[in-house]
């Protein structure tokens, strides 16, 4: 039945709009449960037909009602991917309750902190230990033997990392990456800890290369690497087995 799957992406949309207003307003201090959405530049609230996900963005045409101005293109675009990571998650999870909820809240934390980041060339704290908690609490009561073998996994990945940002002097890796690279090794854990760390450096080094050939960057400019420690997460549990095959075979 395709019902379900319309369901679930709907939902994803939902919460990807919560997710786009709480990553604009967490990085300026405002409260999310502080009012409705306004646009930030005439600051009236938004009517709630006009701040309906992805279909609202589209019938305005992208411009506010009231002022005529510019909606940001990321509100779609993070309520998309919501939408999608969602749906991606139900047809491969729906079967294990436990681990469907798990992977969708996870999933929320992970794209808050890729937008924060990307954005804002900042990790929150807050959300990266609300994700080893949740972490934690799913291996303690669902997967138990994976706990201590995924937490070593995420203090050395730490390590590693704290290791670059020692010998860079801040300027190759931040305090975020290192303390989020705990939670990205409870995620992937052992097996695939070097495929998804490689993934992260290679798609690192691709956007980074594109970015300066584009002259939108310099060979100085530092570039957030929270976002490809985010996105290598679900690249290595998809494609990390394929890929240890293909290298055991060559």
């Amino acid at each position: 039945m395709i019902l379900p799957h319309i369901l679930i992406f709907i939902l994803g949309l939902v919460f990807g709009s919560f997710v786009a207003a709480l990553t604009w307003r967490y990085p300026r201090q405002i409260s999310i449960a502080k009012g409705r959405s306004f646009c930030p530049n005439c600051k009236r609230q938004i009517a709630w037909y006009d701040n309906i996900p992805l279909l609202s963005f589209l019938f305005l045409g992208g411009k506010c009602r009231n002022c005529r101005k510019k909606i940001s293109f990321r509100y779609p675009l993070i309520e998309f991917s919501t939408g999608l990571g969602f749906l991606i998650i139900f047809l491969n999870f729906s079967s294990y309750y436990f681990q469907f909820i798990y992977s969708l809240i996870l999933f929320l934390i992970l794209i808050s902190i890729l937008v924060i980041d990307l954005e804002g060339k900042i990790i929150p704290d807050l959300f990266v230990f609300c994700g080893i908690g949740l972490a934690f609490f799913y291996y303690i009561f669902v997967n138990g033997s994976s706990l201590f073998p995924n937490l070593f996994t995420g203090l050395a990945a730490s390590v590693l990392l704290l290791i670059i940002h020692l010998v860079t002097k801040g300027r190759g890796m931040g305090l975020g990456d290192v303390k989020l690279a705990v939670l990205g090794g409870l995620i992937v854990g052992p097996r695939l800890f070097l495929v998804w760390l490689f993934l992260a450096f290679l798609t690192g080094a691709i956007v980074g290369s594109i970015l300066i050939l584009g002259r939108k960057a310099g060979f100085k400019s530092q570039i957030a690497f929270g976002p490809f420690l985010v996105l290598a997460i679900p690249l290595a549990l998809i494609y990390g087995e394929k890929i240890l095959f293909w290298i055991h075979i060559s």
